[in-house]
């Protein structure tokens, strides 16, 4: 390993604490601490953990910020964007009422359905049905994983109905689930409130206008806050998830440090220099489109975000016969290097990973291409092993399964 120098502080760091070095370029990963606060967040984060405050002043202070940033009628804070689920779907089973907050999860009452369509039903490190029913609610599945159809919507809604959960990910089925418009419609004909889960969206004001009762947001993904979640929409309900506090939300609570950085992350979002970022992250890309290009059995392409968000990721196609190894295979070795270079591979199996430039520091893009560059052009040297595949498809439960490796 390279001796930490005063010029090379991220060396320095890693090596201190006896941890991997390692360059994102797979996304704002929970596995990879979501993301890299700025100075104003940092700033915020620390100056609070010096003082005492009354929390439900810094939680009122949050929720004018939160309702600033999203149009929402208020807003509140929690520990994390999963918490935000198991607490929105609490708020629409108990309303403001702590005798019914406190029964929960065992006595959820008589409207404790929550409807979502099949295909939303995906995993995030653990599964959204899970996140549901920790309120004590049962989950109703709505159509089919690749078709849902309004009657089925409208079959699924029923007195016992308490909300409907629409997911904006990734992670879930991109064709035959039903909008957001529609989904709202329905639901709200029929007077059941939607909660959308748009925990890594850049949208903070798009799924409240278009209808939807609450949205969920992570405050250290995308804004680069700290560990966080941020609960948005009627009144109302923010007010009756902020009460789980009492009740479930007890174990999912948030710090001072956190709401204090995470308001910051959020006022850091209105100035942003949202086109210079974008810029710097297309330059990233072409610097590696023109680094794979030429590779026998390579074909890489910039992809748009599949839900939207304002960004673009490299697309890197793989012929393992032709160029001598898999997309698998390429993605551990680049992981096994020092800097770790992890890369997007939540689709190894279908030929390819991606490349996320928005999380680089100055000078990871052409650390990135050098080492693309090394990794690719020995290609056929890379031995194949039985869990280069596993390690992907398994979601990153080996990682809990031999913990600790010492």
């Amino acid at each position: 390993m390279t001796t930490p120098t005063a010029q090379d502080p991220d060396r320095a760091f890693y090596t201190s604490r006896g941890l991997t070095p390692v360059i994102n370029v797979s996304g704002t990963m929970t596995a990879l601490g979501a993301s890299i606060a700025g100075k104003p967040v940092r700033d915020a984060t620390a100056e609070i953990m010096a003082h005492f405050v009354n929390m439900h002043q810094l939680q009122a202070r949050a929720s004018r910020t939160i309702a600033m940033a999203t149009g929402a009628e208020a807003g509140c804070m929690t520990a994390s964007a999963s918490a935000g689920i198991t607490l929105s779907v609490a708020a629409c089973m108990t309303g403001v009422d702590p005798a019914r907050a406190e029964a929960l999860p065992k006595r959820p009452g008589e409207k404790n359905e929550v409807v979502i369509q099949l295909g939303h039903m995906c995993g995030y490190g653990a599964p959204v049905s899970q996140a549901i029913e920790l309120a004590g609610a049962t989950v109703c599945p709505v159509g089919q994983s690749t078709l849902v159809m309004d009657h089925q919507l409208e079959g699924a809604l029923t007195e016992k109905t308490a909300a409907a959960v629409y997911v904006v990910s990734h992670h879930v089925v991109h064709y035959g689930q039903m909008p957001l418009e529609p989904f709202v419609r329905i639901c709200a004909a029929r007077g059941v409130p939607v909660i959308v889960d748009a925990a890594s969206e850049y949208d903070l004001r798009g799924f409240l206008a278009a209808g939807a009762d609450m949205a969920v947001y992570s405050g250290h993904k995308f804004l680069g806050g700290p560990t966080s979640g941020i609960i948005a929409g009627r009144r109302d309900l923010v007010r009756a998830a902020y009460l789980q506090n009492i009740g479930i939300g007890r174990g999912m609570k948030i710090g001072k440090e956190s709401i204090a950085g995470a308001i910051a992350a959020l006022e850091a979002w209105q100035t942003r220099d949202h086109a210079g970022i974008r810029a710097g992250e297309r330059a990233a890309l072409d610097l590696w489109h023109s680094t794979l290009t030429g590779f026998d059995g390579v074909d890489p392409k910039i992809v748009p975000d599949p839900t939207g968000n304002p960004l673009d990721r490299l697309q890197v196609e793989i012929d393992a016969r032709r160029l001598g190894a898999s997309a698998a295979t390429l993605a551990r070795v680049l992981a096994e290097r020092n800097p770790a270079i992890v890369v997007r591979n939540h689709e190894v199996e279908l030929g390819y990973f991606q490349l996320d430039p928005c999380n680089l520091k100055l000078g990871q893009a052409e650390q990135v291409a050098a080492a693309l560059t090394d990794v690719f052009a020995r290609a056929a040297q890379w031995e194949a092993r039985p869990g280069d595949f596993d390690a992907a498809r398994n979601g990153g439960v080996d990682g809990y399964l031999n913990w600790p490796a010492e």
